[in-house]
């Protein structure tokens, strides 16, 4: 999908179609823009782009607040639509999804018919304003490459007779998995641009990667069709932008506690315990950030994780004021690979911590809360990350279940 929580946006709003349109996190222009429409685009604004920048750089620009449950419920109705042509192989984001053609599927005349179908159920059965760019390839990682070579709203078909001349426009950055860091390392080696990547070797892919990610690379790169790697999850995090009535000590604690209380229980419902936490906090006008990790031993309870919070809390900078926070769980481990604690107090947390997730499953999730928590307890509501649908009726706030509501 492009653009796709702005896309969904002009969607359900017809007078914003056609406008340079941004959503936000919050109403503050000291936060970051988290989707710009194409027009939007056209004027340099972009993803992570300064709400303050973004209206300097488009005076006429439309700023709007994102609503996480419609973009999962519109997530939900274009599954349904793909799925009404063919087989969906994996669900990878809120905007991105794959499917592996087999048997007859895989000629080319019907692989491509299947393409415009896919788009026309897309228009047909959510809205024809919502726009998404295809590819089709001879793997994932081909025809993800190709679904952005022509946006938005469009077709691109690379067949292992095209390979690899087709890809040499192209940046390196256009490739998944080379980001900033992997480029710069590239440069080092004396790989400038897609062709130089070409002419590696597979023993120079390990060698620059340093890891098996490289060899496979130059399978996929030569159109490979690889089975998927096994992954494990490795963190479990939430962060908010704090809404400027929220910008002081004590509010920006119960926003913590709010963060924790919603990454505990996402920890608990993925089966995993975690070893460490980590806060983090930015701040408003300075450069200044604090961060503090603090190992828990494997944990997935809430109090535990609420009073290693309130332990590293007495060390945090005084007299500035909070402009964001995060909570990151880590060294997770899965549950039943984990031998069960013999101290009785971590085990009745925990007979605990699975008591108020039943409440807040069957009635909503700040139906029950630890009260350091209470003067934040309808902020920092739902978020989608990157590579993860979340569960509304689980996750969501009172307001964000009305806002669906009402919307249906």
């Amino acid at each position: 999908m492009n653009s796709y929580f702005a896309s969904v946006e002009q969607h359900l709003r017809p007078e914003l179609r056609g406008t340079p349109t941004v959503v936000v996190p919050v109403m503050a222009d000291s936060t970051c823009c988290i989707a710009a429409s194409y027009e939007a685009k056209k004027f340099g604004i972009k993803t992570g782009t300064k709400v303050g920048t973004a209206k300097k750089l488009c005076r006429t620009l439309n700023v709007v607040e994102a609503r996480p449950t419609l973009y999962i419920e519109c997530h939900n109705k274009i599954v349904s639509a793909v799925r009404e042509v063919l087989p969906i192989d994996k669900v990878h984001s809120i905007d991105e999804m794959s499917c592996m053609l087999t048997g007859r599927h895989k000629k080319y005349d019907n692989a491509v018919a299947l393409g415009y179908q896919v788009k026309e159920s897309i228009k047909k059965n959510v809205g024809e304003s919502l726009r998404c760019s295809v590819g089709l390839a001879p793997n994932r990682f081909i025809a993800k490459v190709a679904s952005g070579m022509k946006k938005p709203d469009g077709f691109t078909v690379i067949t292992r007779d095209d390979l690899p001349q087709i890809l040499y426009p192209l940046s390196l950055r256009a490739l998944p998995g080379i980001g900033r860091s992997m480029s710069a390392r590239l440069k080092k080696h004396n790989v400038h641009n897609v062709e130089d990547l070409y002419s590696l070797s597979g023993d120079r892919f390990l060698d620059i990667w340093q890891n098996v990610g490289g060899k496979r690379l130059s399978y996929l790169l030569n159109g490979e069709d690889l089975p998927e790697r096994e992954t494990q999850r490795r963190t479990v995090s939430h962060s908010h932008v704090l809404a400027p009535e929220m910008r002081t000590e004590e509010r920006t604690r119960a926003v913590l506690i709010r963060l924790i209380h919603k990454a505990a229980f996402r920890l608990r419902r993925l089966k995993y315990l975690a070893g460490n936490i980590t806060i983090k906090v930015k701040y408003f006008n300075t450069k200044r950030s604090w961060k503090r990790t603090l190992k828990i031993g494997k944990r997935h309870d809430t109090q535990s994780m609420i009073q290693a919070f309130s332990e590293m809390w007495r060390e945090a900078p005084r007299g500035l004021t909070p402009l964001s926070t995060a909570v990151v769980l880590s060294d997770l481990a899965p549950i039943n690979e984990t031998s069960y604690s013999l101290f009785s107090n971590e085990f009745k947390q925990d007979k605990l911590a699975t008591a108020l997730d039943k409440i807040n499953e069957r009635y909503g999730m700040n139906s029950i809360y630890f009260g350091s928590m209470h003067d934040a307890s309808e902020s920092a509501p739902l978020r989608i990350a990157f590579t993860s649908i979340p569960d509304v009726i689980a996750e969501g706030t009172k307001s964000e279940r009305a806002t669906l509501s009402e919307q249906k």
